[in-house]
């Protein structure tokens, strides 16, 4: 859904987050053309989560500095948030399991300035087709085609959902928190297949796991996030480092 090169370059130096339970993460280092894969590697409690809400401006950094597409954090993160895209991310933004995948579709349509479009549930409404095939999601390989409810989709299905919804906007960076998680190893590799073809397409794409690993040589470089010395939630430092 965007032409080749139309990806944000991302560069972080010195990147640190530091709330009022310590260190979030500390000193991230990466430098990312557009249209890459970044697998951004960490343990749990590193502050994988909350680093993908910096770089898509939606937290505040207190050390170092970071842009994207030459726009500097968080100086200009209102900026950063119109070509930015969070693509599922467990605990912020995860699809409402009582909506319909169609539901999902339409609501995001209206976010980004379309009409209520009840097209969406016959599948001939244009931009959420376009992002569905993109993400890999057929509605005729669902129980109920568009009508199925989110909690009915199984996790690489959610995954495919979470990356449509954020493909509608047009983004031209995407950040996804965990998308290997719960999957058997044919999932993880379909999952980073997603994230590598949506690369291609020219969308930098930036997605945090535990194990680099399984990206099986599809991401672009990795970055690493070193422990945080308290680990604490993206939703307890929101309060203090939200953009």
């Amino acid at each position: 859904m965007a032409d080749r090169h139309a990806g944000a370059a991302v560069r972080a130096e010195a990147l640190s987050l530091r709330g009022a339970r310590g260190w979030v993460y500390r000193d991230v280092e990466f430098e990312a053309p557009p249209g890459a894969l970044v697998a951004l590697e960490g343990e749990a409690g590193s502050g994988r989560t909350s680093l993908l809400l910096t770089l898509a401006g939606r937290m505040r950094p207190t050390g170092g500095s970071a842009a994207v597409d030459g726009l500097a954090l968080p100086k200009q993160a209102a900026k950063v948030r119109r070509i930015a895209a969070l693509g599922p991310v467990p605990g912020v933004n995860e699809p409402d399991p009582a909506l319909t995948v169609a539901a999902h579709l339409r609501e995001q349509l209206h976010l980004h300035g379309r009409p209520f479009a009840p097209s969406v549930r016959r599948g001939t409404d244009r931009r959420a087709a376009l992002a569905l095939a993109a993400a890999g999601l057929d509605p005729d390989r669902l129980p109920d085609g568009l009508r199925t409810p989110a909690r009915e989709l199984g996790a690489l299905d959610r995954l495919r959902l979470g990356t449509a919804l954020a493909l509608i906007g047009e983004p031209r960076l995407i950040c996804v928190d965990e998308p290997d998680e719960r999957l058997d190893d044919a999932g993880r590799r379909a999952a980073w297949q997603l994230l590598r073809d949506t690369a291609d397409r020219g969308i930098t794409v930036l997605a945090s796991t535990t194990d680099a690993g399984r990206a099986a040589g599809l991401a672009d470089l990795t970055a690493h996030t070193a422990p945080a010395e308290t680990p604490a939630a993206p939703e307890q430092e929101a309060a203090d480092a939200r953009a």
